[in-house]
């Protein structure tokens, strides 16, 4: 059998017959019906019908207000699958994974008849977690996700001098985007993935490669476009205030920009559960994009003058592959759906890093700055690590015990900040050990980048003492932000999986460019200063 006819149901076959005589047709679906299923129907039949009033003198029995009411609602609750004219299936933003039971076309239609009459399934409950088993399950992928970015860190230490950064310093502005769009990326697809092997949406292995497949199809498209975005982004935010612009420079980025996405984007392996999957997800990704980003630009650089053309032909390849990815990723309902609907999320992100980008780019034109280089990706990527481990299990606690557009008692009514660390919902523990985090792994990564002899600034007792407290800063106000923000669009009705993580990674973006920023101008002001140890 095709991909195409795989894709086409969503993981189900599709199977031609030849036509049979007319009453074979309720025995052949009567034997496909289990005996215990059938007398369960059978029993609920009667049950309902003591309950329900007598019939009228046409035999018709109308239904129970209440259960006109209760079965209006469940459908309303089931807008996540809407049959199309082609018997085509679609999902909404909160059932981004596919249902359990789910079928395309006829065979949907009479699943859903089948699921309103009778009981829905038992949920799964989530495994308790100690506070300690916890912190031990988080700690390793904690730390090799920092030592990842403690790699980058160093590595934009070093290709800060060279003739592409030098002379076109608004691929700086690139840096948190495309960063931040490689995270973002590959730790929803990995939210989405863990919520789905922890509710139990993964066990058929059709259904699973069907779901891979698609939404990495969908990650490739979003790489691409958003790439092409964030180049746009930085011509605007680099150039146009100054009034300079220089359109081979501006074919540079795109190119750069799209490649980089692109490529690194391919290099991604996923692994599943909340806890681990989403911060290996970007560990050593940003080592990676970024190594990759310095390489095409320098270069695209170097052909500047002798093949011009080069960038233009780059650019034009990798934007041609992107209605490849849309027809592979269009298979699967899932991440169809999510490729009309799944891109305010990343490119709102884009923006909002792009800023930050800005703030790095302006800060590196400094002379007296230069030292916040080696450290920019170490403080954004732990704080998006630890805000996107909080948001995943609130995410995945809600796809538990909550209905889409229902929130648990303890989130309804006004967010105050003390409901995130000290309330009595069942993640205020997690979110305390991820604060904890903050300090001893910082410390761990600040030593290891003054052993590996790197960076502009000397570890005195009052430059670590600031930038603790920035990255303290940092970490709080994201996992005040994700308490606030995964409910709220819980409750909106948008999946927090595809949604919170792009949100709440870019702001850690600003957030811990635009502290990192304050915090070197305020040692220079007081004489804690120092610009040359790297070198």
């Amino acid at each position: 059998m095709s991909w195409r006819e795989h894709g086409a149901a969503g993981g189900w076959s599709s199977l031609s017959l030849k036509p049979v005589p007319t009453g074979w047709i309720p025995s052949l679906f009567q034997t496909m019906v289990p005996t215990g299923y059938t007398k369960l129907q059978e029993e609920r039949g009667l049950a309902m019908a003591d309950l329900g009033p007598k019939p009228d003198g046409n035999g018709y029995r109308p239904d129970p207000p209440h259960l006109e009411v209760r079965r209006h609602s469940d459908r309303v609750a089931r807008t996540s699958v809407s049959l199309s004219d082609g018997g085509d299936v679609r999902y909404s933003e909160t059932e981004p994974m596919l249902p359990e039971g789910t079928l395309s076309g006829e065979e949907g239609d009479a699943e859903e008849k089948e699921e309103e009459e009778s009981q829905r399934p038992p949920t799964r409950n989530m495994p308790k977690e100690s506070p300690l088993a916890m912190a031990l399950q988080i700690v390793v992928p904690f730390l090799l996700a920092g030592f990842g970015t403690v790699s980058a860190g160093m590595v934009l230490d070093i290709v800060q001098h060279w003739d592409a950064f030098k002379y076109i310093t608004e691929i700086f502005i690139l840096v948190p985007a495309l960063l931040g769009l490689k995270g973002n990326l590959e730790m929803t697809l990995a939210s989405r993935l863990s919520t789905a092997v922890n509710v139990g949406k993964m066990d058929s292995p059709i259904e699973k490669w069907n779901l891979i497949i698609g939404n990495l199809a969908l990650k490739q498209v979003q790489a691409t476009v958003v790439g092409f975005l964030a180049a746009v982004a930085a011509v605007v935010l680099g150039w146009i205030p100054e009034g300079k612009f220089q359109m081979s420079h501006a074919v540079l980025l795109c190119s750069a920009s799209v490649a980089t996405a692109f490529i690194a984007s391919m290099l991604y392996t996923g692994i599943n559960p909340d806890n681990v999957a989403t911060p290996i997800a970007a560990s050593f990704g940003d080592l990676i994009t970024l190594a990759i980003l310095a390489w095409i630009s320098q270069g695209l650089y170097n052909c500047l003058d002798s093949h011009p053309y080069v960038s233009s032909l780059v650019c034009a390849f990798f934007l041609s592959l992107t209605p490849v990815w849309m027809v592979i990723s269009s298979k699967h309902p899932a991440s169809r759906t999510l490729l009309y609907s799944g891109w305010e999320p990343v490119i709102t992100a884009m923006v909002i890093s792009s800023i930050g980008g800005l703030i790095l780019d302006k800060t590196v034109s400094d002379p007296n700055l230069a030292g916040i280089v080696v450290y920019t990706p170490v403080i954004n990527g732990i704080g998006g690590n630890l805000v996107a481990i909080q948001s995943s299990r609130i995410s995945t606690h809600l796809h538990f015990h909550s209905a889409p557009g229902e929130v648990p008692e303890e989130a309804k009514g006004c967010y105050y900040p003390c409901r995130t660390f000290y309330g009595t919902g069942a993640n205020h523990r997690s979110a305390q050990v991820l604060l904890l985090l903050v300090l001893p792994g910082h410390l761990i990564f600040l030593y290891t980048i003054h052993l590996m002899k790197s960076g502009h600034t000397t570890l005195t007792p009052i430059f670590m003492t600031v930038y603790l407290a920035a990255a303290l800063l940092q970490v709080f106000l994201l996992l005040c932000i994700a308490d606030w923000m995964v409910y709220s669009m819980w409750r909106s009705g948008k999946d927090p999986d595809s949604f919170s993580i792009p949100y709440l990674t870019a702001l850690g973006d600003l957030l811990g460019t635009a502290l990192l920023a304050l915090s070197f101008q305020f040692l220079w002001y007081i004489g804690d200063q120092d610009s040359d140890v790297g070198d």
